[in-house]
């Protein structure tokens, strides 16, 4: 065992440091929680979910009606633009369809999380 002797200041400003940046950490991830429009859900959910085609999202991609990203060929989209698709009446879904949307890709997430934490 190795013992480190520090000034006690200069512990107190370490653990205050720490306190701070897990205050911070804490503060994001709540406003995380409190905001899932703001996740990302690809093609297939957003598909599934929303009972649209493919080829829709492809025309909406083409037209510009939507921003969404790609990563290694693969099209994910932010869950407010999709929100901001039913509103403006692009795609006509009830607000239960993103609800169910929302909810699934969180439990997709939550399982994502738990099986990265068992290894």
């Amino acid at each position: 065992m190795e013992v480190i002797t520090i000034e006690s200041q200069a512990f107190k400003d370490l653990t205050a440091k720490i306190n701070t940046i897990a205050k911070f950490v804490t503060a994001l991830q709540s406003k995380a929680d409190e905001e899932p429009e703001d996740g990302w859900v690809d093609s297939y959910e957003v598909c599934t979910f929303l009972k649209i085609s493919s080829r829709t999202l492809q025309r909406l991609r083409a037209s510009q009606s939507v921003t969404y990203s790609q990563i290694r060929g693969k099209v994910f989209y932010k869950i407010s633009e999709i929100q901001r698709l039913m509103d403006n009446h692009i795609i006509r879904r009830s607000d239960e369809h993103l609800q169910n949307l929302i909810k699934n890709h969180q439990l997709y997430v939550e399982q994502r999380r738990s099986i990265r934490t068992d290894k």
